[in-house]
């Protein structure tokens, strides 16, 4: 191992707004509105909301800040704001997805970023750097820790490079030093924790566990700032990430092209609610589904072959195929894909179909296996192979992407619809002032000044 820890906190010391090409800056703005406006719906919408705030108030967490909780009423702390940001933006699952490392890199940097740069009073153009170097951060560990590897100890990269992520982001605003950012990256080592027992009841642990990489980033990056000491080598160290968290690590992937290569516009964006694996399945079902005409009942039996990393998440049949919490089916490929057969689309609020018998019935027709086609000779994990059973026949798609993906990213109109379809619902009219502000970010020379149109 080559000094990884030094390298990455190196870079992001000395990163400027000025480094960064304008087609990653542009792809920055659009990564950010997406993530916003799955964390203004959930405000609102998921289920998971009532108890976290529940739980601010019991520990008298919920007192006055300045920092903007997007789509709530009031300001919190800026640990807080981050907490709850990143907590609502990944409670959708709806969030961009990095696929070479199998994470969602907005949902803990986003939250770091705005929570610290409201405090400090930073620029559009700070914060927009600030992003960058989040994401590259989160996107690089995520990759040098082999997300299969990291899957089968069980853990969440997400959570874990994405603590990392969210400190590089809060110590760029803060203008921290290298050392001072290695510390940082020192007490990350020690708060990255993500695990993904989650799947096995559907449990809400996946949503907090991405808020508190984003709220431990900014405590870590604020701990580094007024002196605290923390580990050195925590990323390439004998105790470090890469050794702790995989068995089959790849350290030169966190530096390989650091500055020249972006791993930001390798970033892709979910046109549905679900976990990222069961979209190229989706994809493949909706466009059959329209192509051959097929309705529910001509279909005898589907077969979705995935990537070992999505049957591991999506695709084992005992506990996921009638699945009755909105994680559970967001984290089932019988669920979403036997919706996308039936309706031909998937959208947040087709979850009310949770439970409902002709869904049932119809993911009794599928069935998931892991596909050696998805497993070599591939760029990233996420395609799948659908084929559907008639009395006419088989049909059989291999979609090696799914949708949105870099090679089929949404423009910037399509982009600001999705975030306006979401967002509307709780901001109405300020919904099309804070899309304009976000995608022209750098144009603010206090942050502040556009956030608060994310305030309900």
């Amino acid at each position: 191992m080559a000094e990884e820890t030094a390298t990455l906190a190196g870079y992001v010391a000395g990163l400027t707004f000025e480094d960064i090409p304008p087609e990653v800056l542009d792809r920055a703005k659009v990564l950010t509105l997406d993530f916003l406006g799955s964390a203004i719906r959930a405000r609102r919408d998921a289920e998971s909301t009532p108890s976290l705030l529940k739980m601010l108030e019991g520990l008298s967490l919920d007192g006055t800040g300045e920092a903007t909780v997007f789509g709530d009423s009031k300001t919190w702390t800026p640990a807080v704001a981050a907490l709850l940001n990143g907590a609502f933006g990944h409670s959708l699952d709806f969030d961009d997805t990095h696929a070479d490392s199998s994470l969602h890199p907005s949902a803990p940097v986003v939250p770091a970023a705005f929570a610290v740069g409201e405090m400090v009073g930073a620029s559009g153009r700070d914060v927009l750097t600030a992003i960058v170097a989040g994401y590259e951060v989160c996107c690089r560990l995520g990759n040098a820790l082999d997300p299969t590897s990291h899957y089968a100890r069980g853990f969440h990269p997400t959570a874990t490079a994405g603590t990392y992520g969210a400190a590089a982001a809060a110590a760029k605003l803060y203008g921290l030093s290298e050392a001072q950012i290695i510390s940082a990256f020192g007490v990350s080592g020690s708060q990255a924790a993500g695990s993904l027992q989650f799947l096995v009841n559907g449990a809400w642990n996946k949503r907090y566990q991405v808020g508190a990489a984003a709220m431990n980033g900014v405590i870590a990056a604020t701990l580094a700032r007024n002196d605290f000491v923390g580990a050195i080598e925590s990323i390439e160290g004998k105790h470090g990430l890469l050794v702790g968290y995989s068995d089959d690590a790849h350290p030169d992937k966190a530096t390989a092209g650091l500055g020249s290569t972006y791993e930001t516009m390798k970033i892709g964006v979910k046109p549905y609610p679900s976990c990222r694996y069961t979209h190229a399945a989706i994809d493949a079902i909706i466009a059959m589904r329209r192509e051959h005409n097929l309705t529910p009942d001509q279909v005898k039996r589907v077969e979705i072959g995935l990537h070992r990393n999505g049957i591991t998440l999506t695709g084992d049949a005992a506990t996921k195929r009638h699945p009755r919490s909105i994680v559970g089916g967001q984290f089932s490929m019988f669920f979403t894909g036997a919706l996308a057969l039936d309706q031909g689309r998937f959208g947040w609020d087709d979850y009310d179909r949770l439970g409902d018998a002709a869904i049932d019935a119809l993911a009794d027709k599928f069935d998931v296996v892991q596909d050696d086609r998805l497993e070599t000779g591939r760029t990233h994990p996420f395609g799948a192979r659908v084929s559907i059973t008639t009395e006419d026949g088989v049909h059989e798609r291999l979609h090696v992407d799914p949708s949105g993906e870099p090679n089929s990213f949404p423009d910037t109109q399509a982009m600001q619809q999705k975030f306006l379809t979401l967002a509307r619902p709780v901001l109405s009219g300020r919904a099309e002032q804070l899309a304009n502000a976000i995608l022209s970010l750098e144009r603010f020379d206090r942050v502040a000044q556009a956030t608060q149109l994310g305030r309900q």
